[in-house]
């Protein structure tokens, strides 16, 4: 009987390397099957003689997987079956997977090249690279129908948004005019993060003339709006014909400031987000993916756990 993804103490794997592998896809979020289905792979008129069961399969890939290890009279009995399932199934997809080449595999499909083991900070991803991806191709399909006919100005406030900025605008298939601006806060934490009640500074405006013209403002996250508002507010001022709000993620539980999105990657949950270009402390933006930092990593708990050493060793 095959599995989906079911929880860890509930799993019926027979070998620990398979356990691994599942936790390792469950981190990315990849969707698995085990044990999927059996191939026939010898016959006696109706009879079948000899089946095959890979271990997995992984949907989103269209692949099946069979884990070995490195045992040469093991490998040489699974590579004979694997050779026996192209030649009577083409068109089946199939991998014979060594322990060492899991990474490889993953990092082929877009999880990679990083791995769980070497950032420990992340707590579990939130959105994989090809939910990203389909998103963003999304996201561009809906914008290039709403300004059908317009050369819009995509402009994008630094530094978090540029991964999604840089996939978005290949999505949309339109003229468009490209553009950034910059802003500080007054009032950031020591480790650089703004604070509810920091005071918001331009410190790059757009570099072309936006009267009259369309303009597509892109954010990486809106969480209070209180930037956003008074970024719109600013813009404003030049006089734009209208002026939208594209965002990869919405925190909406956060909240402060009645300000409207029109198009939205996804909506987040109130932690501490990183990856596809938003960063912590200036790490994390070159993840393929979004995720949560652990909540022992997360900046107030990292901030009271440090007031804490620090009264530690005044006493």
């Amino acid at each position: 009987m095959a599995h989906y993804n079911v929880p860890s103490t509930h799993r019926p794997f027979a070998h620990p390397s398979e356990d691994e592998f599942t936790n390792l896809l469950d981190f990315y979020g990849v969707k698995w099957l085990y044990e999927p289905r059996s191939f026939p792979l010898k016959w006696e008129g109706d009879r079948v003689l000899q089946m095959f069961t890979p271990d997995f399969y992984l949907p989103e890939f269209d692949l099946y997987v069979e884990l070995t290890t490195l045992k040469q009279n093991l490998v040489t009995v699974k590579n004979r079956k694997m050779r026996q399932i192209q030649e009577l199934y083409p068109d089946v997809n199939i991998k014979l997977l060594y322990r060492r080449d899991i990474y490889r595999l993953l990092a082929k499909y877009g999880f990679g090249p990083l791995v769980q083991e070497t950032i420990p900070a992340i707590d579990k991803v939130l959105f994989t690279k090809p939910e990203i991806d389909r998103r963003v191709k999304h996201l561009g399909k809906i914008i290039t129908k709403d300004y059908k006919n317009d050369e819009p100005i995509f402009l994008g406030v630094l530094s978090g948004v540029f991964c999604f900025m840089a996939d978005l605008i290949r999505e949309v298939d339109l003229p468009i005019i490209m553009d950034f601006m910059s802003v500080s806060y007054y009032g950031e934490s020591a480790e650089g993060l703004r604070t509810r009640d920091g005071t918001v500074e331009i410190t790059k405006g757009p570099d072309v003339a936006i009267e009259g013209r369309r303009v597509l403002l892109i954010e990486d996250i809106v969480d209070t709006g209180m930037t956003l508002n008074y970024l719109l507010r600013y813009l404003e001022s030049f006089k734009p014909a209208d002026i939208k709000v594209c965002t990869l993620l919405d925190k909406k539980v956060r909240r402060l400031v009645d300000v409207q999105v029109e198009y939205t990657g996804f909506e987040v949950p109130d932690e501490f987000v990183v990856g596809y270009g938003l960063d912590y402390l200036q790490k994390y933006r070159n993840l393929p993916f979004i995720g949560i930092l652990k909540p022992e990593e997360q900046p107030q708990v990292r901030e009271e756990n440090l007031k804490g050493i620090t009264k530690s060793r005044k006493r």
